[in-house]
């Protein structure tokens, strides 16, 4: 297993993955971003270029993740919220597949050194994935004493440990920056 991060040259970070990591980090960036792609923007060319439109949600999301992803600004105000997603959310779902997409293409087995940019995208793409993940497992402030009762043979202990080993990684990456 992966040892985490540590400081590097310059304000950057190193870690060093085996095989198997890499791949479950990739896949795990790989459903971030099939999960956030944009939705249709508009015909007016404003619009477009400002990311809203008529298909821009105006409402937060059906999908739990979703929602955990993009939370509503103004939970007591449904018009001001509306009128925040409608304005932030595309520059927000750029800037997390931006993220994903860092963590997709530097993760690599053995030795991954990251510059202090990509570190901060690697710390934003672990966190949205430990959301995403944490929110389909339901996980609670609970979740070690549910841990640590969890046979190994249980179908959800792979995610569990995967969540953990997730948590794990982001706690050494802020250590390290």
């Amino acid at each position: 297993m992966s040892s985490g991060f540590r400081r590097g040259h310059e304000g950057g970070v190193i870690a060093v993955f085996e095989d198997a990591e890499v791949s479950i980090l990739r896949s795990l960036a790989a459903q971030i971003l099939d999960l956030i792609e944009p939705p249709e923007t508009g015909d007016d060319p404003l619009e477009r270029a400002l990311g809203i439109g008529p298909s821009t949600p105006s409402e937060p999301s059906g999908d739990p993740v979703l929602a955990r992803l993009f939370p509503s600004a103004y939970e007591d105000d449904r018009e001001a919220a509306a009128d925040f997603r409608r304005y932030t959310e595309a520059t927000l779902r750029d800037g997390k597949r931006t993220d994903a997409r860092t963590m997709l293409d530097s993760a690599a087995p053995g030795r991954v050194e990251l510059t202090r940019e990509q570190a901060h995208s690697w710390l934003r793409a672990l966190n949205d994935v430990r959301l995403a993940l944490g929110t389909r497992l339901e996980v609670t402030e609970d979740v070690h004493e549910e841990f640590a009762e969890l046979a190994e043979d249980d179908p959800r202990y792979p995610a569990y440990v995967t969540y953990d080993w997730l948590t794990y990684l982001q706690d050494t990456l802020v250590r390290a920056l």
